[in-house]
């Protein structure tokens, strides 16, 4: 038998989370170290899964399937493509440092690093779910934890910004669990058999009408957790309000999970309405390409400018997958990435700066770059990430999205440029008013450097940061095959759809020719 790769990256943490329930709530550095281990742990267990991975099949790989409720046909079945693969190691990798920031944490330490932990394993078991079930089941088991992180742990606001963050996710998601009990059902009536397998359920033909309205329900949770505007408005909140390592859980990976949610669910499964909501969703995305950016350039707030500029950032992303063609969607992923990595390094750097100074204003800043030059180079170098620039991982995401939208759709690619030049507009800006300038505020003028601790937060994403921008090869290279396959298996499902309503438009203008005569 196979090692178990993904069930035990999956569970390491939560039982990491069960062994720090049994230690006494005072001895904080035992829990903090434990929860560190078993977060490391699952990385280096899980980064088998990229030296290991089949570049030439488009199957998902290192699967595991144990029947859980037969009568229902629901299983464990997990397993990972290239599409999967990096958002997995992403999360394992993100949740390492975020642990470690969150350090200087001194409130109910046990509490919260269970709360980091069970959220570990909710959020890798959302990447490797091959059930809708199991699927829900661990969408559903992020939404706690991250609750509490708000909640407990956050800032003045935390409960105004937790009941927002939870009404607005609860909604989607209810909207999702309908759709997939509808999905069941369907495939029951057509099949005479009960499953939610995934793999299963993507050759169910769907009839348009009914692909119409399941689109709309996946659309619906997806586009809020991403979040698409106008569905925006409980992101800044929700950053504002978390602790450092719940911002860096939110923007690296949470946000993710709208996005390959589409990829994942609404593009195979929905293929011919999926077709038809392009215009709508690509006219969103642009608008929250450009929205977001500008409402990021007049922020005080360095956390509320970032949180904006991750509206801005994702609208990319979407508009990539719904362009439909590789280019588009292996830059949208290949973006959900570097958006992960640079992102939740902006949020680490002003976690960093918020411990020092205890205030994020950015006119409580300026000229820091003379009394703190290692700290200025890191968040440099990841504010360059943010904008895009050629060398870094930002660039490759964007070039990809931008190139693939102006082969569907030039105006769509004109229009999205501008958010590339409004990014680095509010980027660059918010730099220079913290960075430069005089060192007149005295508060700043006692503040220490990057300590060991926090050149280990920060060192590997600005190694992955230029590893990806100067060689993306293995990346690509890993997503390839998937991509290819899905938007294959997408364009015929679509086109045989197509067909049919093209039939039944006829059928319908004969008889209404005949009732005529």
């Amino acid at each position: 038998m196979n090692f178990p790769i993904l069930t035990v990256a999956t569970f390491l943490p939560l039982v990491g989370a069960l062994w720090i329930l049994f230690i006494n709530k005072k001895k904080e550095e035992k829990i903090k170290q434990i929860a560190l281990i078993t977060a490391i742990g699952s990385f280096v267990i899980s980064l088998p899964l990229f030296f290991n991975f089949n570049l030439k099949t488009h199957e998902f790989q290192f699967r595991e399937m144990v029947p859980w409720i037969r009568e229902f046909g629901i299983s464990y079945h997990v397993g990972i493509d290239g599409i999967s693969l990096f958002l997995f190691l992403l999360t394992s990798f993100l949740t390492c440092l975020a642990i470690l920031a969150s350090w200087t944490v001194k409130e109910r330490v046990k509490e919260y690093m269970v709360s980091m932990l069970v959220l570990t394993t909710g959020m890798l078991g959302v990447f490797i779910s091959l059930d809708l079930f199991l699927f829900y089941v661990f969408w559903e088991l992020m939404l706690i934890p991250m609750y509490l992180i708000i909640g407990i742990w956050g800032g003045p606001r935390r409960i105004y910004a937790t009941v927002k963050f939870f009404i607005y996710t609860m909604a989607g998601s209810v909207l999702m669990l309908l759709a997939i009990l509808a999905i069941h059902t369907l495939n029951y009536n057509a099949t005479g058999e009960h499953t939610f397998d995934l793999l299963q359920l993507y050759r169910l033909d769907i009839p348009m009408g009914i692909q119409f309205w399941l689109f709309l329900a996946f659309f619906f949770a997806f586009a809020i957790k991403v979040p698409m505007f106008p569905f925006h408005t409980w992101l800044p909140d929700a950053h504002v309000e978390a602790p450092t390592a719940g911002s860096v859980i939110l923007a690296g990976v949470l946000l993710k999970m709208g996005t390959y949610g589409f990829v994942r669910f609404s593009l195979p499964l929905f293929p011919y309405a999926s077709h038809q909501f392009v215009p709508i969703i690509a006219w969103l995305a642009i608008i929250g390409i450009i929205y977001g950016a500008l409402v990021a350039m007049v922020q005080q707030d360095l956390k509320k400018l970032i949180a904006y500029s991750s509206v801005s950032h994702l609208g990319f992303v979407m508009l990539g997958i719904f362009v439909f063609n590789i280019q588009g969607l292996e830059g949208s992923i290949l973006q959900m990435v570097n958006h992960g990595l640079s992102t939740g390094a902006l949020f680490l750097l002003v976690g960093m700066l918020y411990e020092r100074r205890h205030t994020r204003m950015i006119s409580d800043f300026g000229g820091l770059a003379k009394q703190v030059p290692v700290f200025t180079v890191f968040f440099m170098i990841v504010t360059f990430s943010s904008i895009g620039l050629p060398g870094l991982n930002g660039f490759v995401g964007e070039f990809l999205i931008l190139l693939g939208t102006f082969k569907t759709n030039v105006l769509y690619a004109a229009l999205a440029t501008t958010g590339v030049i409004f990014s680095a507009c509010y980027m660059l800006w918010m730099f220079q008013r913290v960075m430069f300038n005089k060192l007149s505020n005295k508060k700043n003028q006692n503040m220490a450097d990057v300590n060991i601790r926090e050149w280990a937060i920060i060192l590997p994403i600005i190694i992955l940061i230029f590893w990806i921008g100067i060689y993306p090869k293995p990346i690509i290279s890993r997503l390839d095959v998937s991509v290819t396959h899905l938007l294959s298996q997408v364009d015929e499902k679509y086109k045989k759809t197509a067909i049919r309503v093209e039939e039944e438009k006829k059928k319908l203008v004969l008889k209404g020719d005949t009732l005529w005569k």
